[in-house]
């Protein structure tokens, strides 16, 4: 079943993510670092140690966001090209306001792109990341075609995203904490009450696990796998064209 932020708008799925993401763009930041304690910065240091493992020269970032992936690429690679993409054109210009107030602004370029349709040439890039943006795909195996298709034979593909733990103690606490208090502390801090109702129900919806892994496979990827981080909280997946 398709999940989408605005249960009553008749927008598609990806008209209304970037809708969502435009309105929270403002409090975007806040509430992700608070909400997760940091956590999020360590998963992806460890996404990016596996991106880098071929030292790719030309690196793509999808649904970069408020840009904290693209611009920690930036600062623990050596890629030469770094391109950070996105839906929403708000979520952007934080992003490229972060970057210039940390130098970076000559190492990456920002711009408003769909995944599922990426103005770039086939066999272009050496590595792709995407950090929390697959569960928002329109299509999750059409965007993977696609990453597939503007990567160079050899280059790798590393995905993190939120899963479900399979502690039944931390799945609980997890559980309660997704569902009930995030929703919550969402709507009080970005006043769009639906984009943290749309969170948990995202990461409830998304194939995690060994269904995405195979889901990689069948769009092309080889040499797959994943790890599991913070009990099953989240996951890094990755593979090679």
């Amino acid at each position: 079943m398709e999940v989408k932020p605005y249960a009553d708008s008749d927008k598609n799925k990806r008209e209304q993510v970037e809708m969502m993401f435009d309105n929270i763009a403002p409090k975007y930041d806040l509430l992700n670092h608070s909400l997760t304690a940091g956590i999020d910065k360590i998963w992806r240091r460890k996404a990016i140690k596996i991106a880098s493992r071929n030292n790719p020269h030309k690196l793509l970032d999808i649904a970069a966001g408020t840009g904290d992936f693209t611009i920690l690429e930036a600062k623990r690679t050596n890629a030469e090209e770094i391109i950070g993409i996105d839906i929403s054109q708000n979520m952007l210009n934080v992003a490229i306001e972060k970057a210039r107030k940390q130098n970076l602004q000559d190492r990456i370029k920002f711009m408003k792109a769909d995944s599922l349709s990426m103005p770039f040439d086939n066999d272009y890039f050496d590595a792709a990341t995407v950090g929390f943006g697959v569960r928002n795909f329109a299509d999750i195996p059409a965007g993977l075609r696609e990453i597939h298709r503007v990567l160079k034979p050899g280059g790798r593909l590393v995905v993190l995203e939120l899963s479900e733990p399979s502690n039944p103690i931390i799945k609980g606490v997890f559980g309660f904490y997704f569902h009930k208090i995030l929703p919550v502390a969402g709507k009080l801090v970005s006043k769009d009450g639906s984009a943290y109702s749309y969170l948990p129900k995202s990461v409830d919806n998304f194939p995690y696990g060994e269904r995405f892994v195979n889901i990689m496979d069948a769009c092309g990827f080889r040499s797959t796998g994943l790890k599991w981080l913070s009990c099953g909280i989240a996951a890094i997946y990755w593979g090679e064209k």
